[in-house]
């Protein structure tokens, strides 16, 4: 494919400085990967500019660079062919599509966004549409599946170019339906520009990420983008009973339709029982048993009915597919040993925290204990950490301050921040226990038959992140491990 074939239809192209009708190898803005023939995109992140590689790229044998507007690209006249745009990043996306056929095209693409309940409802989509007898993809934070095949998945959303390889060869495999997840980072970076999606849903937005957004405003304008671009032949599924959720809609050109437990909605249900059985619901006037726990999952699976309805799936066969469909890994996983109920959840912001507690109250028998573990991850938003810990403090009867992955920052002092969090009452019924291991042990010591253990913040991750390194620490493992020991 030529430089201009690649490039021809890029927002905010500027100009070209040399011959456009070279055959492009292939396209990267990781000048590592650079090979003769290839084309360096210089995308300025949020710890590197890619500008400064443009030499590399060159010496490497890149023979086109697409830069931004803010580079002086006269400097290169005559050694390379150059595309001065207005975003290099959006037009990585762009071009990253073109470079493979525009791959969205050839299968329906369903995006998923909000703070919590991205995997979940992209997961029990794959199961759905998978159970339905389709090939389907799945991008995602636990896992990237093509059909039965699963890929390791190093990010929400991976880059553009990861992207579009990525939805290349899903379609290459057959996937008729794709379900993606699609992060606020990866919407503001443009890691999904150009990609054409069938259809979004907007599951719900709380305190999270403000550590690079900066505001909430920021952080809820970012997701909103997702839905703004959509085109006229897709639909917009969003979350009627989310404050954020009408807000999101404004103005997408795509068919707005809703779901709830409480507001009218487009797609509505009510719990009539929920149990460690599953969720007996009221769903769409028909009465429907779940295998899954809890009013955030009830949320979850009307998202997932929705997306069917809206795919074209008749109403008695989603409902039979909602009945049958299981949880994501991590995902409020249990195990039950010597009376002790264990669970396991991904859960690592307040709002996530208290859906799980709240949803564990509902659970628990009068005079039971419920006894929660959690952590909060370095590097990431700070202010969210006394939050968790008043939470968590506020819906438990023990609470266990522990390490999550304190990536490069100080063990201690992410739990001193937590610890800010807790009022009176709060700091009497906590400790804190920096090992997570015996963090997880000494809850497993205090509890008794009846009571519920709530280990939270890693959910599916099999490693904790020490100063770069990950150790291998898979919370459902120590924690089934300590509490078959008991007795």
């Amino acid at each position: 494919m030529t430089i201009r074939q690649l490039t021809q239809n890029i927002p905010g192209l500027s100009r070209y400085i040399g011959e456009t009708e070279k055959n492009i190898r292939e396209i990267t803005q990781d000048s590592r990967r650079v090979q003769a023939g290839d084309c360096f995109v210089a995308v300025r992140g949020v710890h590197n500019d890619g500008h400064i590689y443009i030499d590399k790229a060159i010496e490497l044998g890149a023979v086109a660079i697409v830069c931004d507007n803010q580079f002086d690209a006269d400097q290169l006249a005559g050694k390379v062919t150059v595309v001065q745009v207005e975003n290099a990043a959006l037009a990585l996306g762009y071009m990253a599509s073109a470079f493979y056929g525009h791959p969205a095209k050839k299968a329906k693409v369903v995006g998923v966004t909000g703070t919590n309940g991205k995997t979940s409802v992209t997961t029990l989509l794959w199961q759905a549409f998978t159970q339905l007898g389709y090939t389907c993809g799945l991008i995602g934070t636990v896992e990237n599946r093509i059909g039965d095949k699963v890929l390791a998945s190093t990010h929400t959303t991976p880059n553009a170019e990861a992207v579009y390889a990525l939805l290349n060869e899903m379609v290459n495999a057959g996937c008729a339906y794709i379900f993606m997840e699609v992060s606020s980072h990866a919407i503001h970076q443009h890691r999904v520009a150009g990609l054409e999606f069938a259809g979004a849903v907007f599951t719900n937005l709380t305190h999270d990420h403000l550590d690079y957004h900066g505001t909430f405003k920021n952080y809820r304008d970012a997701k909103k983008l997702l839905f703004d671009h959509l085109s006229a032949s897709a639909f917009a599924l969003t979350n009627n009973d989310d404050r954020n959720g009408g807000f999101m809609m404004q103005n997408t050109k795509a068919k707005v339709c809703t779901y709830g437990l409480l507001k009218s909605s487009d797609y509505k249900a009510k719990i009539v029982e929920n149990a460690l059985t599953g969720l007996h619901l009221n769903l769409d006037n028909a009465e429907v048993h779940a295998r899954l726990i809890g009013t955030f999952n009830a949320y979850n699976l009307l998202a997932v009915y929705g997306v069917c309805r809206e795919l074209g799936v008749d109403k008695n066969t989603a409902l039979t597919v909602i009945s049958d469909i299981r949880g994501a890994e991590g995902r409020f996983e249990y195990v039950l040993h010597h009376g002790i109920l264990g669970i396991v959840d991904y859960a690592h912001t307040p709002d996530a925290l208290e859906q799980v507690l709240e949803t564990i109250a509902k659970l628990k028998k009068t005079g039971a204990k419920v006894i929660t573990v959690t952590g909060a991850g370095g590097d990431r938003d700070k202010t969210k950490r006394p939050l968790m810990a008043q939470v968590s403090a506020q819906h438990s009867t023990q609470l266990i301050l522990t390490s999550d992955n304190p990536r490069t920052e100080n063990p201690a002092e992410i739990l001193r921040d937590m610890e800010a969090g807790l009022d009176q009452d709060g700091q009497r019924k906590t400790l804190t226990i920096e090992n997570r291991e015996m963090a997880i042990k000494t809850a497993v010591k205090l509890a008794q038959p009846g009571d519920i253990i709530l280990v939270a913040g890693k959910g599916h991750e099999k490693y904790q992140e020490i100063m770069g390194v990950k150790h291998p620490f898979d919370d459902m493992s120590v924690l089934g491990k300590c509490l078959t020991e008991l007795g």
